[in-house]
């Protein structure tokens, strides 16, 4: 089964959270609810009590102003201005959708923090494409998809029946090309040539897609699945020292309670426990890319 987005997070906030230390406090939708609605229903079997503050519904995060425990209904904060808040957006919201209460790790931050992390893996692994053209004999360079980074191999269909395809050892790739021959402004130049009319097949890198739909599935980066580990372990490396942050505004009562789940030296480990799973795996996969994709060109100029 593919993994999707919001597999990923569910994966990272089990790691943050673990199973019983932090369970935050959760209801869910007694009706639908509008992007535009100021007001919003919540089973009263559930919860006794929503605070003052932020509730989490899907990726929205919303200001409450107060809870009638009698009927279930919340009011938001400042009407229509308190949703969508930190960053998030105003969304409509089906019943039986799950609240959150004063979230530790909203889904919005965990999304963010996943961005950053598929964004950080390059350019210690790259995604690989693919473009081909046919060979001109009176033309030496030739237009590049905008999202080439580099060249990683280039090769040449040999004339026959064999269907060979050799290595083109000598060419150049250009960043810099003009836009008015170029519109991407990127190039390759060939220095070496085959027969013309056979194909050119030029294997390039690029940086990885992000993710942006929960339905998106992890692939959808260039990235095999297996690579979805290193996402999770370096989000939750990311996300971890907030935990200091939120302890070192809290009252000192507060603090005191809360030292046992959220211990500075305790953040700090499980920091380094990331960091340093992060970077073996990381390193076994960099030793895989070369192994499955070798790079047996020559960089021939500058």
């Amino acid at each position: 089964m593919a993994i999707t987005l919001d597999q990923l997070i569910s994966r990272v906030r089990r790691e943050l959270r673990g199973y019983t230390l932090d369970q935050a406090s959760m209801t869910v939708l007694a009706a639908d609810m509008l992007a535009a609605d100021s007001t919003f229903m919540v089973e009263l079997d559930d919860i006794t009590e929503i605070s003052r503050g932020l509730v989490e519904i899907d990726d929205e995060l919303i200001l409450v102003k107060s809870y009638d425990s009698q009927t279930g209904v919340v009011s938001v904060m400042g009407g229509t201005a308190g949703r969508g808040a930190e960053d998030t957006t105003a969304a409509t919201h089906v019943n039986g959708a799950l609240v959150t209460s004063s979230p530790t790790f909203p889904r919005s931050v965990i999304k963010s923090a996943i961005t950053d992390s598929i964004r950080a893996l390059y350019p210690s692994l790259v995604v690989f494409d693919i473009v081909d053209f046919p060979y001109v004999a009176a033309q030496t360079e030739y237009p590049l998809p905008a999202d080439v980074k580099d060249i990683w191999t280039i090769v040449g269909r040999w004339v026959g029946p064999e269907k060979v395809s050799g290595a083109m050892s000598n060419w150049r790739f250009n960043s810099e090309a003009y836009t008015a021959d170029f519109p991407t402004g990127k190039s390759v130049q060939l220095w070496s040539g085959i027969t013309p009319g056979q194909n050119v097949r030029v294997l390039y890198t690029r940086e990885p897609s992000v993710l942006t739909a929960n339905s998106d599935e992890f692939t959808t980066t260039g990235y095999p699945e297996r690579v979805a580990d290193l996402v999770v372990w370096d989000t939750a490396k990311r996300l971890l020292p907030s935990l200091m942050s939120a302890r070192l505004q809290q009252t000192s009562v507060e603090s005191t309670e809360r030292a046992q789940l959220v211990g500075t030296s305790d953040v700090n480990r499980a920091v380094q426990v990331y960091a340093a799973l992060y970077a073996e795996r990381l390193q076994q996969e960099r030793d895989r890319m070369y192994q499955e994709v070798p790079t047996y060109q020559t960089f021939q100029g500058s």
